[in-house]
């Protein structure tokens, strides 16, 4: 069989082992990231006997694949439900992050006797929450919005800086001294993240208004354009010597929100994307992880150090950002339980080991058995810790579902809108949800049969409406139907108003 056939085969193989794999961990609780680790684990030297051992490959793909994870992330974010959040989320991604890091630094340094510059690169490997892990448990969680928004947002904003640490902190392990010393190397990480942001923003905008004049004959090139923008504006970052990472997602979150076609298949082709990197990542470090080289000690030392900074480093970190904003302690106490580590910190260890960093190898060893063993004790029990806080809200309504369609002939837009089983549009009329004028429903479409609704059609779970609408009142609709599906019919004298930013 041709050797390109044979490796079309296994991958075909592996992904669907991982696709199977991560129905089982939505049903454990788990983010479906372990269980891709343990399928490389298995193909491994312990297991099928593949061998893969290049670090500077592992870092390469790892940060190809991060690159297309965040973008994922940040075409799925909605900038109305992380606005009321950013604040919070930016302290945390920001000075948590450096808290995190010197805390933990002193612990490697003095309990687990490593030298100062592998000290910090611990700190700073580990002080990342992943996205990828806490976006797939929290999406079993029903907790405060404001609350799921404050760790969406975090993880998302904390990968850049702290690759630029971790960078750095490599570049003076391996003997190479800053211009400027440490005020110059803190200098050129905010000045590297600054442009980075500001480089995001100007490719959003770019892609926004490029796309928009632009009609495609596919839905699907919409999908392949928006992430081609952003994966553009992570090349253009490094091109330019500012972080790529904070371009790549700053840009996905402007592209996600902007007023595009066919935004959700533009999610669910960018989910896929950021499954195949998910897979394909964990995989492979699933590969690198030679479980003969770990030894007893490390095991004790990754465990040490994710009791460390779940319980310590993580806490106070926390605190001292959530203080300013007066976070309830219940809140705090769940948002350091969620903050989840994943691919980031394993991605972020293979920096190191590239750089033939003395004490890398072990370092690496440290993380991965951190990750591993404390994702399986806190993402089963993330909703416990929800309920036992008193955080969980079992009936939370679930937005609706509106996708876009252009007419460009007449300068309008067809919305297909779902109904979830849990939406307050349950049991509401048409003539209740008081639609601008210009907007009407044309179609529902219920079960097996289309109907042309009356005035006084009510609408139930799982309809899927079409509704017409000129795109100068697009707003509008979106706007009303997001607020009667969050609080019902008497949504505004109730005093509930949805802004959409998208």
């Amino acid at each position: 069989m041709p050797l390109f056939d044979l490796d079309l085969l296994v991958g075909a193989a592996v992904a669907l082992l991982a696709v199977f794999a991560a129905r089982v961990s939505s049903r454990l609780g788990l983010p479906a990231l372990l269980l891709f680790l343990l399928v490389g684990m298995v193909l491994g030297p312990v297991g099928f006997g593949i061998q893969f051992s290049d670090a500077g490959m592992a870092h390469g793909l790892g940060f190809a694949a991060l690159v297309l994870i965040l973008a994922e992330g940040g075409l799925s974010t909605k900038w109305s439900s992380i606005k009321p959040a950013l604040s919070v989320a930016g302290l945390l991604a920001t000075v948590g992050i450096g808290a995190s890091i010197a805390l933990m630094a002193v612990f490697g340094h003095f309990v687990l006797q490593l030298p100062w510059t592998v000290a910090v690169l611990l700190g700073a490997v580990t002080a990342p929450t992943d996205s990828a892990a806490v976006f797939s448990v929290l999406r079993g969680v029903s907790i405060p919005t404001r609350l799921r928004s404050i760790l969406e947002a975090e993880s998302g904003l904390n990968d850049a800086p702290t690759v630029l640490v971790v960078i750095a902190m490599t570049g003076l392990a391996a003997g190479h001294q800053p211009h400027g010393g440490i005020p110059g190397l803190v200098g050129s990480i905010v000045i590297e993240l600054a442009g980075g942001i500001v480089l995001g923003v100007a490719m959003g905008w770019a892609a926004v208004r490029i796309t928009r004049r632009v009609s495609l004959p596919s839905s699907g090139l919409y999908a392949l354009a928006a992430l081609s923008w952003a994966v553009l504006a992570y090349g253009i970052g490094v091109w330019a010597g500012v972080s790529g990472f904070a371009s790549v997602y700053v840009a996905s979150v402007v592209i996600g929100n902007g007023r595009l076609p066919y935004r959700n298949a533009t999610r669910s082709f960018a989910e896929g994307v950021g499954w195949m990197a998910q897979i394909g990542l964990f995989v492979m470090l699933g590969l690198l992880a030679d479980l003969e080289r770990l030894t007893w000690t490390e095991v004790l030392e990754g465990v040490l150090a994710g009791l460390f900074l779940t319980f310590v480093a993580r806490p106070l970190s926390v605190a001292v950002c959530a203080t300013w904003f007066r976070l309830p302690w219940r809140h705090q106490a769940f948002v350091s339980w969620a903050g989840l580590r994943g691919a980031v910190p394993i991605i972020l260890a293979t920096i190191p080991l590239a750089a033939r960093i003395p004490e890398a190898g072990k370092l690496f060893d440290i993380v991965l058995v951190f990750v591993v063993v404390f994702t399986c004790i806190q993402g089963p029990t993330l909703s416990a810790a929800g309920r036992l806080l008193g955080l969980v809200d079992p009936d939370s309504a679930a937005d609706v579902d509106i996708e876009v369609a252009p007419l460009d002939e007449i300068d309008a837009v067809l919305l297909q809108v779902h109904v979830p089983a849990d939406s307050h549009l349950v049991g509401v009329t048409v003539r209740e949800l008081r639609l601008p004028r210009n907007a009407f429903i044309s179609l529902i479409i219920r079960s097996d049969e289309s109907f042309v609704p009356h005035a006084s059609t009510s609408l139930v779970r799982g309809d899927e409406l079409l509704l017409v609408t000129p795109e100068v009142e697009r707003h509008q609709v979106e706007e009303r139907l997001t607020e009667i599906g969050r609080a019902g019919r008497l949504a505004r004298w109730n005093g509930l108003r949805v802004t959409t930013e998208e």
